[in-house]
């Protein structure tokens, strides 16, 4: 072989190896949670594929990324750790095992917090957002589900699923602040973006109840569908998600005149749900049929199922729409 092939040869394997570097760069993973199996499915987003599936722990519900974006953090209920993951990739980068029934997890808006929900323990924890060191323990019985943070920072909100209430939590003493009685098995709570209002979406019932949180008092309920339960803003500060696990519904709310704008078919029983940055495809958990459901948000239809793992709870991608 002589130097000029020799040369051309080089030149095609340097390229070659860019070429796959860089689409391997560019490939997004959507992190799925199977929580019934305890394994993380990752599915290639531009071609709707799982591609690989992996054990992560014991019933991991819910997940969130790390207020720099340079982790995501899946919760392990059961085996009573945090997994933080590459939020690109999937891969596995450590484990955090001090950290009690973290069932679902939240930092408050000024990195400050880390709050961890222990549905099974009747409790929710307050941690150190820098460094995951323990502020607080504080009784919440019973079996508290979500989290949701007023703008300041000062307070969280907590819906408890058995006990029918929501309470609140004053994170600066911590303390309990106070627990009002809402209706039946509430989850998803969501603060609208004027920190007016407090959303609670009614697993067992069919809307969402708004709370003046600062009187405590009830203004007003929205009737969705059957099941109301998680939220997701979809990025605009105006329209807000909310999935109805029974009727197999999501419905688009106004957040200023809270009312429902939109109703979308997604079969399977939908739970949690990532939309993306151009809000032209919402993925959602389809929780009964091992299923994950995307929706074109222009024709408001069913693009595709992706089959994965036994109960799949929380979904995520990197280039999702804003969380406001």
């Amino acid at each position: 072989m002589n130097f000029r092939k020799l040369n051309l040869l080089a030149f095609l394997v340097v390229i070659g190896a860019l070429y796959a570097v860089v689409t391997g760069a560019s490939a997004e993973v959507v992190v799925v949670l199977n929580s019934g199996e305890g394994t993380v499915s990752l599915i290639d987003k531009a071609t709707m594929v799982e591609t690989k599936r992996i054990p992560v722990g014991k019933e991991p519900h819910h997940l969130m990324a790390t207020p720099d974006d340079k982790f995501l953090i899946v919760a392990n209920a059961s085996s009573n750790d945090l997994v933080f993951l590459d939020p690109m990739s999937g891969e596995i980068k450590r484990r955090l095992d001090r950290i009690s029934d973290p069932y679902q997890l939240g930092f408050s808006p000024d990195k400050k917090w880390f709050v961890s929900v222990s549905l099974r323990l009747n409790r929710v924890d307050i941690y150190n957002g820098a460094d995951f060191s323990l502020v607080k323990r504080l009784e919440a019985a019973k079996a508290p589900s979500h989290v949701g943070f007023t703008g300041d920072s000062s307070t969280a909100f907590v819906t408890l699923q058995d006990s029918n209430e929501l309470a609140a939590f004053d994170l600066k003493s911590p303390a309990v602040k106070w627990k009002i009685p809402v209706g039946n098995m509430p989850a998803g709570v969501w603060v609208t973006p004027d920190d007016k209002y407090v959303l609670v979406g009614m697993t067992g019932e069919d809307y969402v109840q708004v709370i003046d949180w600062r009187t405590q008092k009830t203004v007003k309920k929205i009737t969705t569908g059957n099941g109301a339960h998680n939220f997701l803003p979809m990025g605009d500060g105006k329209r807000l998600l909310v999935s109805n696990r029974v009727s197999n519904t999501v419905n688009i709310i106004d957040q200023t005149t809270l009312t429902v704008i939109d109703t979308i078919k997604v079969p399977g029983g939908p739970d949690c749900m990532e939309l993306s940055k151009d809000g032209k495809q919402l993925w959602v958990t389809s929780r009964w049929i091992k299923k994950v459901t995307i929706i074109d948000m222009v024709t408001k239809q069913v693009v595709k199922q992706i089959p994965v793992g036994k109960s799949p709870h929380g979904i995520y991608f990197f280039t999702h729409a804003a969380r406001k």
